[in-house]
């Protein structure tokens, strides 16, 4: 599997898990549990975006790459 893509899978699984730990805060009332639980859904937003990213530049150079091979 594509190192940016499993990156990006991870980033949505700690995302999912954040969320759910947030909700939970907030249905508890506990304040501590619901702050981790946005922490973690921002890092993995983050970290997901990330390599989004890193795996579109890629795939960019790589075209580039063919088009100007093709120039020649």
């Amino acid at each position: 599997m594509d190192k940016d893509l499993k990156q990006e899978i991870e980033g949505k699984e700690e995302n999912l898990k954040g969320r759910a730990k947030e909700a939970v805060g907030a249905a508890t009332g506990d304040k501590k549990t619901q702050g981790e639980g946005l922490v973690e859904r921002i890092a993995g937003a983050a970290r997901e975006k990330i390599a989004e990213v890193k795996r579109d530049l890629s795939k960019h150079r790589e075209g580039r790459s063919v088009e100007e091979a093709d120039d020649e």
